[in-house]
């Protein structure tokens, strides 16, 4: 734990670097990926459909697996689930760089997800795990802060390897990323586990089965269509087994997420407010490459360097919004964000066109990215503070199940939009294209401003008190 001071300590300084450097390596493949869309569109033949997959793939698996992951590293080991996490996420991304077609490349992209399913929520734990109640904001935001390093350089990395050597190489970086982080893990983490060591088996079937679903139903809408039986009967069967994993919960000892955390209120809002953000993000970053590319007639390297003042923010303003959030409260922060990205997407819907110069847009997409920015550290805040310490691993599962779900559903939304409206023909169609899933972006920003209106507005205390549960019930949580 912290020190009498609050100073870092050397254990808390290696938990925070190491989490943050899993998160990097994600970051930057998220980013390095988006970049190379157009390239890797044109290389493999792949139609928008299969630039979905290449990117939805991936938040399938991590969707689904989310809650088991963090549930694995409560029974297992949370440093040996990490670790066996980043294993599986550097080979998968050795698979992706060897992909000799896009149907390879759209599987490794989804064994990625599953190895990041089981690091992002671990990497959380362990940094509520060493950090005090009262420096989580502070250590989130620096975390997302880090992660930001990624963030920013991904557009610029991405497009000078998609233009300078190949696109293969973005996923060749995370060998070296991958293999320095295992080895300082098992040599500077400390293993721990949850005090209850019961797997709800039962609970993990019918969420992952629940999850899978939903989420293929949301990714396969555009191309089955929207109304097609495929596309109604897994969204069906996913929500149906999604309410049966709700009323398992309510009646199992050790439920792996305790159903009366959505009868908080910071707990409710904040989780869906989150989901909006990620909503918006998604499909910003979905389109926004290739449209410099597509309509500006920019390469790879000079769509990554027109997008790092929009990645930058994420830099500078998550560890402001994190350290603030402390002192202040959450809402503000969210409501004030998403405001802020409402007003960037819509100013861009509204300029963008074949004749709209960069420096036009410029505001627009720091505006936008320093209100994302702002939202997120507040929102993951909001979620850590409805529970008890004990109980944050569970709810660090639910709050990345959501945001990627948002994520999920951003980019479907956006890409009907765009099929819509538009096209790849040619500049004029894309931006028309662009234009139209713009709007729907600011309408996802917009979405979670209303929602973010009902967290709670007061300066965040001790975590609420909560019904008495048997000590079977409690287990020992991730920080998120």
């Amino acid at each position: 734990m912290s020190t009498d001071s609050g100073r870092m300590t050397s254990k808390q300084a290696w938990v925070l670097g190491l989490a943050s450097l899993a998160s990097f390596m994600m970051a930057l493949d998220s980013l390095v990926v988006t970049t190379a869309l157009s390239t890797i569109r044109q290389d493999l033949a792949a139609t928008v459909e299969s630039l979905e997959w290449t990117v939805n793939a991936y938040n399938l698996t991590f969707a689904v697996l989310l809650l088991t992951g963090a549930a694995l590293g409560d029974r297992f080991g949370r440093r040996r689930m990490f670790t066996a996490g980043l294993a599986l996420f550097t080979v998968a991304s050795v698979a992706c760089a060897l992909a000799p077609d896009i149907g390879t490349l759209i599987a490794a992209r989804a064994l990625q997800g599953a190895g990041a399913a089981m690091v992002l929520p671990l990497s959380l734990t362990l940094i509520t795990a060493a950090f005090a109640p009262q420096q989580r904001g502070k250590a989130m935001g620096l975390y997302l802060g880090l992660t930001g390093l990624a963030t920013f350089s991904g557009p610029f990395i991405g497009g000078a390897i998609a233009e300078g050597l190949a696109w293969q190489w973005i996923f060749w970086l995370n060998l070296p990323i991958g293999v320095v982080a295992i080895l300082l893990t098992a040599r500077r983490v400390e293993e721990s586990v949850g005090p209850n060591n019961r797997l709800d088996l039962a609970g993990v079937v019918l969420v992952t089965a629940g999850a899978f679903g939903i989420v293929w139903a949301l990714v396969r809408g555009n191309a089955a269509g929207w109304s097609s039986a495929e596309v109604l009967g897994t969204l069906a069967a996913g929500v149906l087994l999604v309410l049966a994993f709700v009323a398992w919960e309510r009646r199992t000892p050790a439920p792996m997420l305790p159903m009366r955390f959505f009868r908080l209120r910071a707990f409710a809002t904040a989780n869906v407010a989150n989901a909006l953000v990620f909503a918006s993000l998604y499909g910003t970053l979905f389109f926004l490459a290739q449209y410099f590319q597509t309509v500006s007639g920019e390469g790879p390297l000079g769509a990554g360097l027109r997008l790092m003042p929009w990645t930058a923010t994420l830099m500078v303003c998550a560890p402001i919004a994190g350290r603030l959030a402390d002192k202040v409260g959450e809402r503000r922060f969210v409501v004030g964000g998403l405001a802020l990205q409402t007003i960037g997407s819509g100013w861009i819907a509204l300029m963008a066109g074949t004749g709209t110069g960069y420096l036009e847009m410029l505001p627009a997409l720091v505006i936008g990215g320093a209100g994302l920015t702002m939202a997120m550290p507040a929102a993951q805040k909001a979620v850590v503070g409805a529970v008890r310490p004990q109980e944050i691993g569970q709810a660090s599962g639910a709050f990345m199940t959501l945001r990627i779900f948002g994520g999920v559903f951003g980019v479907a939304v956006a890409v009907a939009v765009f099929a819509g409206v538009g096209g790849y023909a040619s500049p004029e169609e894309f931006s028309e294209g662009f234009k139209a899933a713009m709007t729907a972006v600011a309408a996802f920003a917009f979405g979670g401003v209303l929602i973010a209106l009902g967290m709670p507005g007061r300066k965040p205390a001790a975590a609420p008190a909560a019904p008495p549960v048997p000590a079977t019930a409690i287990r020992e949580g991730v920080p998120s």
